[in-house]
């Protein structure tokens, strides 16, 4: 899949590798720093962060691992290395569930307009899943990747991500359920 980017880095053509990584690679760093830090903004910051990582590292690389599981190790240990110096230095976000929970209380602040949004969103279902369902939510559903490859991904068994995606789907069902849809 990747051969022709391989091409140019044998070639140590680093620029046009780049290139060709950033077009292919950017949406799919972007919705895995999102599905781990659950904000937008951070997601784009961290996506900069990990092409600059990249950018980089690219002469580095060697080709002990594919480009797809090399780009996606930079970017989980970049989001998480984030996740904990958020954890060290907490602030506190009006999208906080919390917050919400307190504004979602105050009546002013309900609508009952169909229009308004209330319908189903994935990406908000995404967030309320534990990071290890989500994880692999993300990398098989939306990145489309093999078991095989999730497993390797995340350093677990291919019968754990099995049990993962079972679990996580069966929570997300669980929340549709509970979720009433809007009738038009």
């Amino acid at each position: 899949m990747d051969d022709d980017i391989q091409e140019r880095l044998a070639a140590q053509d680093w620029r046009a590798a780049f290139g060709m990584l950033l077009e292919r690679y950017r949406d799919k760093v972007f919705r895995l720093a999102f599905s781990l830090l659950r904000d937008e903004t951070q997601a784009e910051d961290m996506t900069q962060d990990v092409f600059i990582k990249i950018w980089k590292g690219l002469p580095g690389y060697h080709g002990g691992a594919s480009l797809s599981t090399w780009i996606y190790t930079i970017t989980r240990n970049t989001c998480l290395t984030e996740l904990k110096r958020r954890a060290a230095h907490p602030t506190i976000s009006l999208q906080d569930p919390a917050i919400e929970e307190v504004t979602d209380s105050i009546p002013a602040m309900q609508t009952t307009d169909p229009e308004s949004g209330a319908e189903m969103d994935v990406q908000v279902m995404l967030a309320r899943l534990p990071e290890k369902y989500r994880r692999v939510i993300t990398l098989f559903y939306l990145e489309q990747k093999a078991y095989e490859e999730v497993a390797g991904m995340l350093s677990i068994p291919l019968g754990t991500v099995k049990t993962l995606l079972f679990r996580a789907k069966k929570e997300l069902l669980k929340m549709a359920a509970r979720r009433p849809v809007p009738v038009a």
